[in-house]
């Protein structure tokens, strides 16, 4: 992994200039400052530097949430269940626009940023997986509502990224959280203890 400036484009590990923008993420100091940028697949290590990302739930029309299993294929936490979409804003990207390029490309799913809730704007973790990954995040977590009662929501996984997907209540998630929260992330079942039993208190 290689950083640079915000200013520029520095080399990649390899030598050779990174020219694509869809390939950075965006490194921060300790105070949440950015500070360069990394090339996205070289970011994750046994020392992954601390780096700005977001989490998003997805609720329905009913009140469920969408769980993700995390793909077998994924460096870290693999075959993990998690929260609904986690991603990378690129460098000068807002956070909902990334947020709606990510659901589209991970789960063939369209939503708009005019629904979406920050619910815990200043989230940030640490942690490490069996393997030894770590993730050190800057994390907003918002809530993405899909607002229309009729529709009929169909989901087109990527399979590089999600094995399986479900609709639970957020109670029941509640629930596994302070129950069985090994079997989920651990940044989704930090996040799911801020916010509550009660889901609602954070929607409009």
């Amino acid at each position: 992994m290689t950083s640079q400036s915000e200013s520029g484009v520095g080399p990649a590990s390899d030598g050779e200039a990174i020219d694509d923008q869809d390939d950075l993420v965006v490194l921060l100091d300790r105070d949440g400052h950015q500070i360069g940028t990394a090339p996205r697949l070289a970011v994750h290590t046994r020392s992954t530097p601390r780096h700005l990302a977001f989490s998003c739930h997805i609720l329905d029309v009913g009140g469920r949430v969408l769980i993700t299993r995390r793909a077998l294929g994924k460096v870290s936490w693999p075959g993990v269940w998690t929260n609904s979409c986690c991603g990378h804003p690129r460098p000068g990207e807002k956070i909902p626009e990334a947020i709606e390029r990510r659901v589209r490309e991970e789960l063939g799913l369209d939503v708009n940023p005019s629904t979406m809730v920050c619910a815990i704007p200043d989230f940030s973790y640490r942690a490490t997986d069996a393997s030894g990954i770590v993730e050190d995040e800057l994390c907003p977590v918002y809530l993405a509502l899909l607002d229309d009662p009729e529709e009929i929501v169909e989901l087109y996984p990527d399979p590089e990224e999600v094995e399986e997907v479900a609709w639970v209540g957020w109670k029941d998630l509640y629930r596994t959280v302070q129950t069985m929260s090994p079997l989920l992330s651990p940044w989704s079942v930090l996040q799911v203890r801020q916010l509550g039993e009660d889901i609602s208190a954070h929607l409009p």
